[in-house]
């Protein structure tokens, strides 16, 4: 996937309390041994439970027993946990910029420390109650024609308040990566998913009527009256159906190949007879263009016709639905309560985060390379990324490994992956460059204004990358994320700083833990690089076809393996894993842990049967992977990540790559009648 393994959003705080590294061999870097805590606490544990019949919960049963989920979360676990860590660093940083005003003006701290004041002074916010988006409002009630709403959707987009109908930016063309270009995509929808939409059940039914009644109460809020504003919600719903009708499901979308169609503007415009992309393409800033990619062709087909067929009054509420909703959550309370209240419709959250911590995000959010200098500086050492080096490259070298011996793939696609996982680049902790911001203003007394020139900004920035080489120092994450990604198109694995803590990674841990964490996690970046959609890249970032037919097939009839593996998990009642949308992070993390395991197998601890707490160092390893894992969701945010999320549900994380790998077995004594064992022959390999 481009970006990441899930929000990898972890436990505990990074302990820098070391001077030195210890080396196996050379190549396996290993931390002094120091044991404050217990890295794999047996507290933790259910170990009524068999290891072969449900890992998950024997690694972290009594842990979720005795820590139920917050209200103010939608789940709750080791990622939440370093999540809320994290935040509780940043406010810190935050309080102490925002409460010194008066620094230079355009400097980091000014700019950081007043976006953030600005978003915490609800008092003035309360006062202004609607009237920061009044006039865009009465801007829209005085559009006449298509002609209007066409202008009114490209002025949004100028101005950093919406973007109404699709997609649109300058990103990298997928199959000549070195170049930027003018991207197209569907888009226009207000529900998280196509499928809220267009499939009928209860569940999806009550959606429908917490939007109903979110569209109808912003509405009223800026003064119509009940009858219109319910109305209203059933324009906009109908005007959105069609959209996602016409919208390419997640599934098809994970096909690279699908969504690349480079059009020339010609022939674009005489598919959308009502939308003349010349002229919209200098009106957005994009002029002299003679190709652009557009994602999904028919989306924007029935968009248009869409735009043809419906009534000027209906165009303009879709329109002032584009404002409402994107500025409710930056309003007075009334605003905010009624946008919280349908997130927690969709999600099944008890009460609201804390205003401090909603804006230490939209602070990292918005100026994120900013406040990042300031969470490296104090929270991020240079030892932290020597090791992150030194195990990439373990791991590295250990997945080259796997791919030579591999016994499906021919000698000569090897040479090619081998080439592909050779010109990786790493990114670690923050950017060696960072981004500056130039020319945003942040007024301390003016929120909205502030959210307004930062998004102006964004789209600034974006469309002046068109006719530059791509920049590929820029990061896709900041770094306080608690994250991971890899991009195909740079061929680049990157961990921001925010990971590289406990579960993940502890200076004080044994290999095990470490490896059986943070090396998971490298491992699963890198197998990415090789997973359904990254292995249609090659060794450049460049979307061309480097594999052989035969060797291609022989990928396939694993992935589906996984696939089936992975749809025959039930998440609430009738609900299952789609093994489809998820196959490239079930590829990752099965690849991941492979990975992992085999490159511990090398260290000194590796070769030990030495117990800590009880446990082996194997045993360690793969407990390790499973207390990363630990979470518990509610039932309403697990049924909308089925939808929308690429990952897997974190039992099925835990659990279903174990099966495949033998050494599991081993470590656990797992035996032919344990819920979760599998036969030697049917244990799937692809990396």
């Amino acid at each position: 996937m481009k970006v990441k393994p899930f929000n990898l959003v972890l436990a505990g705080a990074l302990c820098l309390s070391v001077s030195a590294f210890a080396f196996d061999g050379g190549k396996n870097p290993k931390p002094n041994p120091v044991h404050p805590k217990k890295f794999i606490d047996p507290a933790n544990m259910d170990q009524s439970i068999k290891p072969g019949d449900n890992f998950f919960d024997y690694a972290n049963g009594n842990w979720i027993k005795n820590n139920p989920i917050p209200a103010k979360e939608t789940r709750w676990g080791s990622f939440s946990i370093l999540h809320q860590d994290n935040t509780d660093k940043l406010l810190k940083l935050l309080n102490e910029v925002s409460s010194t005003p008066g620094q230079p003006k355009g400097s980091l701290k000014q700019r950081v420390g007043d976006l953030y004041a600005s978003g915490m002074d609800t008092v003035t916010i309360d006062k202004l109650g609607y009237t920061p988006i009044a006039g865009d409002l009465a801007r829209i009630d005085k559009i006449t024609d298509l002609n209007g709403i066409i202008s009114e959707i490209v002025y949004e987009r100028l101005n950093g308040i919406g973007s109404p109908l699709f997609g649109f930016g300058v990103g990298q063309d997928d199959k000549h990566p070195n170049k930027n270009i003018v991207n197209f995509n569907q888009g226009g929808t207000s529900l998280p998913d196509r499928d809220y939409y267009l499939k009928s059940s209860a569940r999806n039914q009550a959606i429908h009527d917490a939007y109903t009644k979110y569209v109808t109460t912003l509405f009223t809020l800026t003064g119509t009256n009940a009858d219109d504003a319910a109305k209203n919600a059933s324009t906009i719903f109908n005007f959105e159906k069609v959209l996602a009708k016409a919208q390419l499901s997640r599934v098809a979308m994970r096909d690279p190949n699908v969504t690349y169609n480079k059009y020339s503007v010609t022939y674009f415009s005489s598919i959308t007879p009502h939308l003349n992309w010349a002229q919209l393409l200098t009106a957005l800033k994009t002029p002299g263009q003679d190709t652009v990619l557009v994602a999904e062709p028919a989306f924007f087909m029935a968009a248009d016709t869409l735009l043809a067929s419906t009534s000027i009054s209906d165009l303009k509420v879709y329109l002032k639905w584009n404002i409402l909703k994107g500025s409710a959550g930056a309003l007075s309370d009334p605003f905010v309560k009624a946008n919280f209240d349908f997130s927690a419709a969709l999600s099944g959250q008890k009460v609201q985060t804390p205003r401090n911590e909603r804006m230490s995000g939209l602070v990292d959010g918005s100026l994120g390379e900013l406040l990042g200098q300031l969470y490296v500086e104090k929270y991020f050492t240079p030892a932290a990324k020597q090791y992150m080096i030194d195990l990439v490259n373990n791991l590295k070298e250990t997945l080259g490994d796997r791919i030579k011996r591999l016994d499906w793939m021919s000698d000569e696609t090897k040479q090619r992956a081998l080439k592909k996982l050779a010109a990786f680049t790493v990114k670690i902790g923050y950017p060696d460059k960072w981004q500056t911001y130039d020319g945003v203003v942040i007024d301390r007394n003016d929120y909205m204004g502030n959210l307004r020139r930062l998004s102006t900004w964004r789209y600034n920035y974006n469309v002046s990358q068109l006719g530059k080489p791509v920049d590929k120092k820029r990061w896709g994450m900041t770094p306080p994320t608690v994250n991971a990604y890899y991009n195909p198109a740079n061929n680049e694995i990157v961990f921001p700083a925010g990971i590289l803590q406990f579960p993940f990674f502890d200076f004080g841990a044994d290999d095990a833990v470490n490896y059986g964490g943070i090396g998971a996690v490298i491992g699963h970046e890198m197998t990415h690089g090789f997973d359904d959609q990254g292995r249609q890249y090659d060794a450049d970032g460049s979307l061309r076809n480097w594999w052989n037919s035969a060797d291609a097939d022989k990928f396939k009839i694993r992935a589906d393996q996984v696939v089936a593996q992975y749809n025959a998990f039930t998440v609430l009642d009738s609900i299952h894993v789609n093994g489809k949308l998820t196959l490239g992070e079930n590829l990752a993390d099965l690849g991941g842990v492979n990975i992992a395991y085999e490159a511990f197998k090398k260290t000194k601890e590796g070769h030990s049967t030495t117990k800590i707490d009880g446990f082996t160092p194997d045993q360690r390893f793969f407990l390790s992977w499973a207390q990363v894992w630990r979470s518990a969701q509610r039932p309403e945010s697990a049924a909308q990540r089925i939808l929308t999320d690429p990952h897997s549900p974190e039992q099925y994380r835990c659990n279903a790559p174990l099966t495949n790998i033998d050494a599991w077995y081993t470590a656990f004594n797992v035996k032919p009648g344990d819920k979760n064992y599998k036969k030697p022959e049917d244990r799937i390999k692809v990396w």
